[in-house]
C-alpha cells in the first residue's frame, strides 16, 4: 500500500528535525492488519486502534477503505494532531473513544502501539480480554530496542497465546489471542495514601499512586506559596522563607478571608498538587489540567477521593489551551523532560510559554525540575523574574513572577 506517511504532522505537539508523525512499526501494523482482516474477513467496525500518536494507523487503514475504525489516543495533542491530519487528507469514517467498553464491544481485531509503562499495558490488555469478541487478536508493536520479555509476561496474564514474531525494519509485533477469564473487577485504577492525601491512578498515570520524588519536593514548599501570594504586591521573594510562611499559617493569616487565588496545576497527572492545594487553601479555587487521558481519569478520582469535587476542576487540554488567557494566579508545574522515548526539552518550554500566556501581571509560577536541566535561564525569559527557593541533591523549586 501506497499511503503518504510524510504528509504527517505531529501538530500541535512539539515539532523538531528529529522528531517525526510516524515510524516503521506504524508501517509494519498497518501491514499486517490489511492481512489478517482479509484472511478472517474484518470489517472496519470491527476493529480498534489504541496509541495510534498522530494518526499513522488510522488515517492509513481509512484511506485502504476500511469504515467504523474506533480509536483511543491518551493525549490531547495526538488526538488534535489525528482530527488535522485527517482534515488535510480528506479523510474520515473513524471513531474516537476512552479506554471503555465501547471502544472494544465486539472488535475482533485490537493494535496497539506498545506503551512504556507495563502498569498501562496490564489495563488495556485487560480491557481487550474483558470487552471485545471471544476471538479478538489483539496485535502490538513496538520498537525493537524499547521492548522487553516482561511486555510477553503483562499480555500473557491477559491471553493464553502469545507470540512474538520475527522483527522487521527493527520493529517487532507481539500477536495475542484466546482471551483469559478476566477477574470480576479491572486491576486499575489503582489507590494509595500518603499521608492523608489520597492518589488515585489508572496505569498510563506517570508514577502511578506513588509520589513522584519532583511533586514531593515541590509539595514541601505549598506553605510557602501561600505566603506569598499573600504577599503578591510585593515581588520579592528573598523576603518569603518557610519560616515566616509556617508562622503564618500556624497564625491563621493564610485562613483569613483574602480574594480567593486562582491556581493552575498545569500537567497535574494524578492531581497531588492540586488537591493538596485545594486541602490547604479551602478558599482557593484550583483547575488540574493534563494532555494525558489517563492522568485526566486518575486525577478526577483523586478530586473525588479526598471530597475536594467543590473546588477543583479537571480538564483533558493541551498546555491549557482552553483556558483564559491572564486567568491564573498561581501556576504549579512539574514538567516532563521526555517526548514518548526521546529525551526533549521542548514539552517543558511548552508548558513555560503556557504558563507566562496563562498567569496575571504578578502572578506566580512554581516549577520543579531536575537541577542538571538549569531551566532558570529560560523561566526568566519566558515569563519573568525567577528566584531558586529551594534546592535538594537531585531537584530545584523555583519562583517565577509574572511581569
Amino acid at each position: 500500500m501506497d499511503f503518504p506517511y510524510r504528509r504527517l504532522r505531529r501538530w500541535p505537539d512539539v515539532e523538531a528535525d528529529n522528531l517525526q508523525a510516524w515510524d516503521a512499526t506504524d508501517e509494519v501494523l498497518v501491514t499486517r492488519t490489511l492481512a489478517l482482516a482479509e484472511e478472517r474477513d474484518i470489517a472496519g467496525s470491527e476493529i480498534a486502534v489504541i496509541g495510534d500518536e498522530y494518526g499513522a494507523i488510522t488515517l492509513a487503514l481509512t484511506d485502504a477503505g476500511f469504515r467504523g475504525i474506533r480509536v483511543h489516543q491518551d493525549l490531547a495533542t495526538g488526538r488534535r494532531a489525528l482530527a488535522r491530519n485527517a482534515r488535510e487528507m480528506g479523510l474520515d469514517g473513524f471513531r474516537e473513544h476512552e479506554l471503555e467498553r465501547d471502544l472494544l464491544a465486539g472488535a475482533r481485531l485490537v493494535l496497539l502501539q506498545l506503551p512504556k509503562a507495563l502498569a498501562e499495558l496490564e489495563e488495556i490488555a485487560d480491557a481487550v480480554a474483558r470487552w471485545a469478541a471471544p476471538d479478538v487478536v489483539l496485535v502490538a508493536g513496538g520498537r525493537v530496542k524499547h521492548m522487553t520479555l516482561a511486555q510477553n509476561e503483562v499480555l500473557g496474564r491477559s491471553f493464553a497465546r502469545v507470540q512474538a514474531e520475527r522483527a522487521e525494519r527493527k520493529s517487532r509485533l507481539i500477536v495475542a489471542s484466546e482471551p483469559r477469564e478476566v477477574p470480576a473487577e479491572p486491576p486499575f485504577p489503582v489507590r494509595a495514601e500518603h499521608d492523608g492525601l489520597i492518589l488515585v491512578a489508572h496505569g498510563g498515570a506517570f508514577a502511578g499512586a506513588r509520589l513522584d520524588i519532583g511533586t514531593r519536593v515541590l509539595l514541601d514548599q505549598l506553605p510557602l506559596l501561600g505566603r506569598s501570594q499573600l504577599r503578591k504586591n510585593d515581588p520579592n521573594p528573598a523576603e518569603i522563607t518557610p519560616e515566616s510562611a509556617g508562622s503564618a499559617h500556624s497564625s491563621g493569616v493564610m485562613d483569613a478571608p483574602q480574594d480567593a487565588p486562582t491556581v493552575i496545576d498545569l500537567g497535574c497527572g494524578t492531581g497531588a498538587l492540586a488537591v493538596a492545594y485545594a486541602l490547604a487553601h479551602p478558599d482557593a479555587r484550583v483547575v488540574a489540567t493534563d494532555r494525558s487521558a489517563a492522568a485526566v481519569a486518575s486525577a478526577r478520582a483523586t478530586v473525588a477521593a479526598n471530597g475536594v469535587a467543590d473546588r477543583v476542576t479537571v480538564t483533558h487540554d493541551d498546555a491549557g489551551s482552553d483556558l483564559a488567557d491572564a486567568s491564573a494566579d498561581i501556576v504549579l508545574l512539574n514538567p516532563p523532560f521526555h517526548l514518548g522515548n526521546s529525551v526533549h526539552t521542548g514539552a517543558a518550554t511548552r508548558l513555560f510559554e503556557a504558563s507566562a500566556r496563562l498567569l496575571r501581571p504578578g502572578g506566580e509560577l512554581w516549577t520543579v525540575y531536575n537541577s542538571s536541566l538549569g531551566y532558570k535561564g529560560e523561566l526568566t525569559r519566558i515569563v519573568g523574574p525567577t528566584e531558586q527557593a529551594h534546592r535538594t541533591p537531585k531537584f530545584t523549586v523555583t519562583r517565577s513572577v509574572r511581569g
